[in-house]
């Protein structure tokens, strides 16, 4: 289930990108064009979340499967490399809300000024030149204010979503007992909102709790609290 699960929303994602890049005008005043690009983003948000799920082994019991499916979503997502998300993931899981969690803010927890450290933590020069260099492929065949619309600005707003609802709502302080262990809060039970919002990655308390869970399990790890 992992596999087809995760194979759809790069076939998702992929058909959506080359249909939105190649029909859909970049005309301000259509609302087609932003359907659109809240469509791609919502589908680079699910490109993330399945390298994600690899990261915790939940996409195939097979490694070279498993570790194959995230290195491929990772660098659709934005030429990110793998390892490197890898290594920081799993810190953030042993040290989470810590100094040495390298998704936290132990400074400023303004929104911005978190999600400009969180995104020049994750930016490499390798990633940039990557990024710059299929741009420019793209350019052959597609418009460059459709790639603009449905290539770039979906990837940043995938980024937003990512850590509003995966880092910044759960982790931010103050933190309360009840988010004890893990220093994670979990959405209000919606698994409607909570699949729309991220994913169900607004449940992030039970996502550390229960870190092998897959992410389209995780409404089940929501039933079995009482959060």
């Amino acid at each position: 289930m992992g596999i087809f699960i995760a194979t759809l929303i790069l076939l998702c994602w992929a058909c959506h990108l080359f249909y939105s890049l190649s029909n859909v005008a970049v005309d301000p005043a259509s609302p087609w064009l932003y359907v659109h690009i809240l469509i791609q983003a919502y589908l680079y948000t699910g490109l993330f979340i399945t390298g994600h799920d690899s990261m915790h082994g939940t996409v195939s019991r097979n490694r070279i499967i498993n570790r194959s499916f995230g290195y491929l979503s990772v660098f659709l997502f934005a030429g990110m490399w793998y390892p490197k998300l890898l290594k920081n993931h799993w810190d953030h899981h042993f040290f989470v809300a810590t100094e040495k969690d390298p998704d936290y803010s132990t400074g400023s927890q303004n929104f911005f000024v978190w999600w400009f450290r969180f995104m020049m933590h994750y930016t490499t020069l390798i990633q940039l030149i990557i990024m710059a260099v299929l741009f420019n492929v793209l350019k052959i065949w597609f418009d460059t204010w459709s790639i603009v619309a449905f290539w770039i600005i979906p990837a940043f707003l995938g980024t937003f979503q990512l850590f509003y609802f995966g880092t910044y709502i759960p982790h931010k302080r103050p933190h309360t007992a009840e988010m004890a262990p893990h220093q994670a809060r979990t959405q209000r039970k919606n698994h409607l909102w909570a699949m729309i919002s991220c994913y169900f990655f607004g449940y992030h308390w039970e996502h550390h709790e229960a870190p092998a869970t897959p992410w389209w399990q995780l409404y089940k790890s929501k039933k079995a609290t009482s959060r």
